[in-house]
This record gives C-alpha cells, sequence and structure tokens, in this order.
C-alpha cells in the first residue's frame, strides 16, 4: 500500500477464489494492529564484515569496532562497540559516516510480531528501520517449501531510504511473526528479486536484475547470500527495450518454469509479458512471447506513475494464471488467462 509522501508498506487482504475462479474479499477490518518490533538478531561476524566491504565502507574504523566482538554478537553488543570506539578515536566526519553505516546495516535486521487477536487485514508493516524510512517496495512473496515439506513464507522486497536502495528478504510461518535481514553477496544488487518456491538440484533459486536491466538467475546454498548468477534473458522487443524484470516468482507447469516478467518501453510504459524456463535446468529459456499479455488501457494510464502495469506475484488455479497488479500505482486489479493456452504460445515460439 502507499501511503503519505508515497512510503511504501505491506498490507494483507484475505479472500476466498472458488472453483470458477471468482475471487471474494472478506470485509476489511477497522483497526490497524502496531506490531511489537524486536532487534534480538544474533548477527554473524563475517556476513557483516562481508556486507559492508560490498557497501564499500572505509575498513579501518570497521576492524575497530568488529575486533572487540566475537564470531557472533547482538545489536546491543555492536552499539556497546562503537561507544568504547568513540573514545579512542578523533572523530571526523567520515568517521562518523562509518559509524552510522554499521548501525544503518545492523537496524536492517528485525522482528515485528502482531496479536493473536488481529484480523490478517489489521495487520500492516511499516518501515521500521532507517534503511527502509522512505517505503518497503515491491514485496514479492512466495510459499517456499523445503525438501522435508515445510513450508515458509518468503518476501523479497526493496527499502529504500532516500538515497539508497537494499534488497531484503522477510519471513514468515504464521503471518503474526515476521523476521526481515539484508539479502546478501555479489549479486544481491539492484531491485526485483523473486524466490523459486522449492530448490533446485538442493540450492535455492533466484530471479534478478543485478545490472537494473537484464533478468538473471541464481543460486545458492544460502537463502540470504548470492555470489553466483546467469543473465538469461536480455530486452529484444519494442515493448520491453528500455529494461526487464520478473513479476513475481516461478510458478511450477508441467510444461517448465512460467516466470511472467515486465518491460518498459516508450515513455516508460510498463507492460506484462511471460517466459518459461526449463524444469531440471532454468538457465534455459524455452519460451518466450514476443507481445506482452497486459499492457495499460486507458484507465490505467493515469495515475501517480501514469502508463504502468506492474506485478509481484501470480498463482495457478484451476487451470487458470491469475495476476494480481497494480495500476498507475492508484489501484490494483486482477487479471486472468487460460494457462493452456498461454504455454502453448510459449512452447511454439
Amino acid at each position: 500500500a502507499t501511503g503519505e509522501k508515497h512510503i511504501s508498506s505491506i498490507v494483507f487482504r484475505q479472500g476466498i477464489i472458488d472453483k470458477d475462479n471468482s475471487l471474494k474479499f472478506q470485509p476489511e477490518g477497522r483497526l490497524v494492529d502496531v506490531p511489537e518490533t524486536i532487534k534480538r538478531y544474533v548477527y554473524k561476524k563475517a556476513i557483516f564484515l562481508k556486507k559492508l566491504t560490498e557497501m564499500h565502507i572505509h575498513k579501518d574504523v570497521v576492524n575497530l569496532v568488529m575486533d572487540k566482538l566475537g564470531k557472533t554478537f547482538i545489536y546491543g553488543e555492536l552499539k556497546h562497540s562503537i561507544e568504547e570506539t568513540l573514545k579512542q578515536i578523533k572523530i571526523t566526519p567520515s568517521k562518523t559516516k562509518v559509524l552510522e553505516a554499521l548501525m544503518w546495516l545492523a537496524r536492517s535486521h528485525y522482528e515485528v510480531k502482531f496479536s493473536l487477536d488481529t484480523a490478517i487485514s489489521e495487520r500492516v508493516i511499516f518501515p521500521v528501520s532507517y534503511t527502509e524510512v522512505n517505503g518497503i517496495e515491491d514485496a514479492r512473496f512466495v510459499k517456499f517449501t523445503d525438501d522435508n515439506g515445510k513450508v515458509t513464507y518468503y518476501a523479497t522486497y526493496t527499502a529504500y531510504d532516500g538515497f539508497t536502495i537494499l534488497p531484503k528478504l522477510m519471513k514468515t510461518t504464521d503471518f503474526y511473526h515476521f523476521k526481515v535481514m539484508p539479502i546478501n553477496g555479489a549479486y544481491a544488487q539492484n531491485k526485483g528479486m523473486s524466490l523459486f518456491p522449492r530448490k533446485i538440484k538442493g540450492k535455492y533459486a533466484m530471479i534478478s536484475r543485478s545490472d537494473g536491466i537484464n533478468n538473471y538467475i541464481m543460486f545458492s546454498d544460502s537463502i540470504n547470500f548470492w555470489e553466483i548468477a546467469k543473465k538469461i534473458q536480455e530486452p529484444l522487443h519494442s515493448w520491453e527495450f528500455i529494461k526487464i524484470g520478473n513479476s513475481g516468482s516461478p510458478l511450477e507447469t508441467e510444461k517448465g518454469w512460467l516466470l511472467i516478467t515486465h518491460g518498459v518501453g516508450p515513455m516508460r510504459s510498463y507492460s506484462l509479458g511471460a517466459i518459461l524456463l526449463d524444469k531440471e535446468d532454468p538457465t534455459k529459456v524455452i519460451g518466450r512471447l514476443k507481445e506482452p499479455i497486459l499492457i495499460p488501457n486507458e484507465e490505467e494510464r493515469d495515475g501517480y506513475v501514469p502508463n504502468v502495469v506492474y506485478s509481484c506475484g501470480s498463482i495457478i488455479h484451476n487451470n487458470e494464471l491469475i495476476i494480481a497488479y497494480g495500476m498507475a500505482d492508484y489501484a490494483s486489479g486482477f487479471a486472468v488467462i487460460p494457462l493452456d493456452e498461454l504455454l502453448e504460445k510459449l512452447t511454439n515460439h
């Protein structure tokens, strides 16, 4: 949801899709619950240092702070170490920026916990840390099933502080208790990361746009550390010639992984497209639509961000693809496409 000053938060709605694929929403709650914010994350020094290196933070002051800490530490210990370091050094503007960066990164890890007596529509995740004070943007939720059948709901999103973006990961099993952390690694860059709903050949898989223009696929043993990426799609058609990206997590079908994409074309108009990835080796693109499946119509061209239809997720139900999408940042809608027809077009291209 977008609020005052166009700052984004995460809101939830509950609905039912019946056997005819008609969608009915439950009434919204009358109140908004303010969750408890918990800062008890246990940081791993090696990962924390690696993220600081990615941020190009000067090492001298960092080492003074980090040398006082063990292999793991908590927020209070880091804060105390910074206070002790301040007693040792002569403060300069550049050193102050380094210490602020340490706290900026530390505060990007947190948990929120909602009361059990709230309706899901009453739970709103507002920006909590400094890293996202200007918005929690484009959350892509996915139901992830591990090798043992355990289900966890993950969301990848972009934290924005007004100057810098930070890719982040949110996880929950019950939609009452959420844990939030940064996504790390050389290829955890830019906006638009989406997680596959299961591991592939024993590794987590993620679609990304690491260079800001093309679609990549990444594999990792760790869900929040990404060091390897392979380009799988470049802008090709006129409606996507500026840049492309994903529009939610890949959907598993008998024919392969269906990935809804978006393209930015003339006048920065956003349209939705689709590609099909090989089921066993999703680095291979086996189908790609030449034309978009959804473009802004007259009603969707005017809004806070004009000429945009944008999606962060879809589902398959009763052999139809149901796409939830935003219209020019002023409203939301749903598009329904027969799955067999879409897959046939993809496999014939």
